[in-house]
């Protein structure tokens, strides 16, 4: 796994590099398959914060993000906060992928069950949220600003589209305070 380190405010010292690197790998072998992971170490100037040392730790690899970020006065006390916050996230993701490997051996090979029964599937409420509507259709190319005006005259919440300045999909959003927010992939 790629670890890369990146800082603000704040020298990282090689000793806790090589701690945090040491803890974000042996993180890593309770699931196997991650690509990178990048640390980034924050020291928050205000005085009045006493959680000043930050650690933001963001994994990727099967196709996922797992981020987490923790404060501690000591930013070696921050990076133990942010793996601890992490095995729980990386626990649920390992379930999930279990149990689509699972479900995907299953659809290939239904078991056969012998009082005739039918076999239970994944519509029996087990494995947690499913998808209950798909659709389809056609991505136009338009501004986001094109995008937010469609969201609003459809009176949804959201809006897929592709983006022409960056052709790539994006979405833009209604936020809480009232504005909309801009999610463009790249």
């Amino acid at each position: 796994m790629d670890v890369q380190f990146r800082s603000r405010n704040l020298e990282v010292t090689p000793a806790l590099r090589r701690a945090a690197e040491e803890k974000v790998v042996r993180l890593a072998r309770h699931l196997d398959g991650w690509e990178e992971a990048e640390v980034a170490f924050i020291a928050e100037r205000n005085p009045r914060i006493a959680d000043r040392e930050v650690c933001e730790v963001t994994l990727r690899g099967h196709g996922h993000v797992l981020r987490a970020k923790a404060a501690s006065p000591e930013a070696l006390a921050s990076v133990d906060k942010v793996v601890a916050k992490l095995v729980p996230q990386m626990e649920k993701l390992k379930a999930r992928l279990r149990h689509q490997r699972d479900h995907d051996s299953l659809r290939t090979h239904p078991p056969a069950a012998a009082d005739g029964a039918q076999p239970r599937g994944p519509d029996d409420g087990a494995g947690g949220p499913r998808i209950v509507k798909s659709k389809r259709f056609d991505l136009k190319p338009m501004t986001p600003e094109e995008a937010a005006l469609q969201m609003d005259l459809l009176g949804h919440t959201f809006y897929f589209f592709t983006n022409a300045e960056s052709e790539s999909p994006a979405v833009v959003y209604r936020r809480d305070d009232g504005n909309v927010g801009l999610i463009d992939a790249h």
